[in-house]
């Protein structure tokens, strides 16, 4: 087994977990949107900890970087809640796809405040993406359409997240990046749980607890599957996320997309194929890479 297969194979490990991380937080219930968030990063901060502390590294990283590690953590606890509101509020699937546009505003923001050049394809990529987001979104003056809404911009704090992570580069190890995320997330929306805690069953405990452990194997796996290979040889592959995010609407909550949103999905996911394809180094370029390894 090469190093692209593995690759390959967490990648889509990771999109199963982060799947499964949207199935059990629409399956809690009606529950306020922070106390599903603050257990997500929780759990995925007691995760982390463990492996810093194993690793033996600094848990709030290295001084210098601070600054970033605290706006990635801030643009990325936006994110997450955006997320997470419009689970709670939307066809899993919907929700999921949208979320799926933040490596389309990652490349106009690493363009914008990193200065890295928009090339035509990935320009047209874009374009193309934004339209299938509207497919989905319906634009009307309904209240279905500004919760759509919402998970663009919960795609779009993502994005900035991601970009504030193209700074930081290697100088953090990543498991530190996720316990920082995690701790300040915790920390942060402590005492706005105070004030919108309400009371669950012992299932519900159980489905927030078991979201927190998906997202961890979310993150962890998609950290792994770019260390064996190249984003731009395997990140197609992370769009497994809307088959089993549509698997789950149907069998689990009956939610079946309508025919616009599936047309949404074919354009996003077209979009992102087509800029795979344009960023894939040519094939003989690939066999001398596969040869050394």
């Amino acid at each position: 087994m090469n190093n692209v297969v593995k690759g390959i194979i967490a990648l889509i490990i990771s999109s199963l977990g982060f799947s499964l991380m949207s199935l059990f937080v629409k399956y809690a219930g009606d529950l306020p949107t922070v106390q599903k968030v603050f257990f997500r990063n929780f759990i995925s901060m007691l995760i982390a900890l463990g492996l810093v502390l194993y690793a033996r590294e600094k848990l709030f990283g290295k001084s210098e970087n601070q600054g970033w590690l605290f706006l990635r953590s801030l643009l990325g606890l936006f994110g997450v809640l955006l997320n997470f509101f419009t689970i709670d509020r939307m066809v899993l699937s919907d929700a999921d796809i949208l979320n799926k546009l933040s490596p389309f505003f990652t490349i106009i923001f690493c363009a914008i405040f990193l200065k890295e050049y928009i090339r035509r394809f990935q320009l047209i990529a874009i374009i193309v993406a934004l339209v299938g987001a509207v497919f989905i979104i319906k634009p009307s003056f309904s209240s279905d359409s500004y919760i759509a809404l919402l998970g663009v911009v919960g795609a779009m704090f993502a994005a900035g997240a991601y970009t504030v992570l193209r700074v930081l580069g290697s100088r953090e190890k990543f498991y530190t990046v996720v316990f920082y995320f995690s701790f300040f997330s915790t920390v942060a929306l402590i005492p706005f749980l105070i004030f919108q805690w309400e009371g669950m069953t012992q299932s519900q405990f159980w489905y927030l607890v078991l979201s927190g452990i998906f997202a961890a194997v979310g993150q962890f796996g998609l950290t792994i599957a770019y260390s064996y290979a190249p984003a731009k040889e395997i990140s197609i592959f992370f769009y497994s996320t809307i088959l089993f995010s549509a698997i789950f609407s149907i069998v689990v909550f009956k939610q079946v997309p309508d025919l616009m949103s599936v047309l949404g999905y074919v354009i996003i996911f077209a979009a992102s194929y087509y800029m795979y394809m344009k960023n894939r180094p040519p094939k003989s370029e690939r066999l001398k890479i596969a040869e050394r390894k």
